[in-house]
């Protein structure tokens, strides 16, 4: 379907462009979303009848957007989640949860804003893109973790799996005579009982 755009649509174009685009597209998203027109005879003339007012509309939404972003870029914010010792969540951190965060630390954003682009489903440090404006978009980090005392620790650049692996090294380990025969007591530890029963 060939339609007009109203506004920048990532990977597709910019205001004014004829682009042509699949049907559901158009049908389900583009147009009811009144991100495009079709593109006939009549649109094409109400569109560039009203192609400054439109620009002009964009261009304060988007001045909006990049003030409103000052308040939302580099922030992080800290999810406290439950997860296996391997470190896989039991469920997985939502577009929602974001928002929920985000809106709790003070931030103008919509579920609408936040691109997440796959489920977070690991405890760890993720960027995620919020997209204020169709040209206005920032970075958050989100801080997935077990305690707030993990939260500090992945803020600082710790990995926290790898260090609780290394820790985990330890434990018991029996001492290795190459010379015992199978089942043979070692001697310091028949001295040692010997020494305990006397």
């Amino acid at each position: 379907m060939q339609i007009i755009l109203l506004e920048r649509i990532e990977k597709l174009g910019t205001i004014g462009d004829e682009v042509t685009v699949k049907d559901g597209y158009a049908r389900n998203f583009l147009l009811p979303n009144k991100k495009a027109l079709r593109a006939n005879s009549a649109n094409r003339k109400v569109f560039e009848a009203n192609r400054a007012r439109i620009e002009s509309d964009n261009a304060a939404r988007r001045d909006h957007a990049t003030v409103d972003a000052t308040g939302v870029e580099g922030k992080e914010v800290v999810l406290i989640r439950a997860s296996s010792n391997s470190g896989q969540l039991y469920g997985s951190v939502s577009v929602r949860d974001i928002v929920d965060a985000l809106k709790a630390d003070g931030a103008k954003v919509d579920k609408s804003m936040v691109v997440l682009e796959r489920p977070i489903k690991t405890i760890g440090v993720f960027d995620v893109k919020v997209s204020l404006h169709p040209e206005v978009a920032v970075m958050v980090k989100v801080n997935v973790a077990r305690s707030p005392d993990e939260a500090a620790l992945q803020a600082q650049g710790v990995d926290v799996m790898s260090a609780m692996f290394e820790a985990d090294t330890g434990g018991f380990t029996e001492a290795f005579d190459p010379n015992a025969e199978p089942g043979e007591i070692p001697a310091d530890v028949l001295e040692d009982n010997a020494e305990t029963e006397a």
